[in-house]
């Protein structure tokens, strides 16, 4: 089994992007400027934030956070996005999910301007990209996408299943791979025998927020699988995906594993959609 290590493709993509960033530095007199901002204490939200601010240092980018009280009001967090979005200094604005429950990612989604939307999530971005006129592309996805491209995997002509719904992974990925001439299921959690979509597929993409949840018994043999889950509820406590990874072994094509596959993309295309957005924003 061919294993898809994210890392590998992370590390390619990033030093693709360095030469981009020194070239807008020398025009522009800063790098392109990545501000996050997280509600509450989630101590997982805290470690993927982190990693984001790390991966924008790394590649020459700067990065700032805002981590706000979890009792913040909805107006108190729309007024500070209205401020970073009249802030020509912030070339991309990311607000990390899931919020607490009394704020709207709604209101979120239809405040953060689309010039400045790092993860391609806002409703106007949506639109422009289900309407194939993206800027920038939703970062889960198109890092799927980045991986399959880099491991010579085409995806035309292919019988692919989707496993979620969701406007941040499900629906962009089944648009995506449509766009790729795949012919698409999209499965979700109401789907009944779901084994017997994902058993007749080429390549199954899971993003059903579910630890562990499909293994070899629901996939054909030689399969493709992309593991999108990410979990702290595996054996020994470690970190696993929605996908049971070692029973693939001898039976799957290829696979991505958790962690180490899907992961480390999305944050290479959220650098890469921030230094995008900078690029457009500095040609006004």
């Amino acid at each position: 089994m061919l294993v898809l290590d994210g890392k590998e493709v992370s590390g390619k993509v990033r030093a693709s992007l360095v030469p981009r960033i020194e070239a807008f530095k020398a025009r522009n007199e800063r790098p392109p400027h990545l501000t996050v901002v997280i509600v509450g204490d989630d101590k997982a939200s805290h470690v993927y934030v982190r990693n984001k601010k790390i991966a924008c240092e790394k590649v020459g980018m700067t990065s700032t956070i805002h981590s706000l009280p979890a009792d913040i009001t909805q107006n108190e967090l729309n007024e500070l996005l209205e401020t970073l979005n009249q802030d020509d200094a912030v070339d991309g604005i990311l607000v990390q999910f899931p919020l607490p429950a009394h704020l709207s990612s709604h209101e979120v989604l239809k405040t953060v301007s689309p010039e400045k939307d790092a993860d391609g999530l806002t409703y106007t971005s949506l639109g422009y990209f289900f309407a194939g006129q993206p800027t920038v592309r939703p970062c889960t996805p198109e890092g799927v996408m980045t991986i399959l491209k880099h491991f010579n995997i085409n995806v035309e002509g292919m019988r692919a299943v989707v496993v979620g719904r969701s406007n941040i992974v499900g629906k962009p990925m089944a648009h995506m791979l449509t766009e790729a001439n795949a012919t698409v299921t999209l499965c979700h959690s109401k789907t009944k025998n779901l084994s017997e979509y994902t058993k007749q597929a080429d390549l199954v993409v899971v993003a059903a927020g579910k630890a562990r949840l499909l293994g070899k018994d629901d996939f054909k043999k030689d399969a493709v699988v992309i593991d999108v889950g990410m979990h702290g509820t595996g054996n020994n406590g470690k970190l696993c995906g929605d996908v049971r990874f070692e029973e693939l072994q001898g039976w799957a094509k290829a696979a991505t594993p958790v962690p180490g596959g899907v992961g480390p993309m999305t944050i290479t295309t959220l650098l890469q959609n921030t230094c995008l957005l900078a690029e457009k924003r500095a040609l006004r």
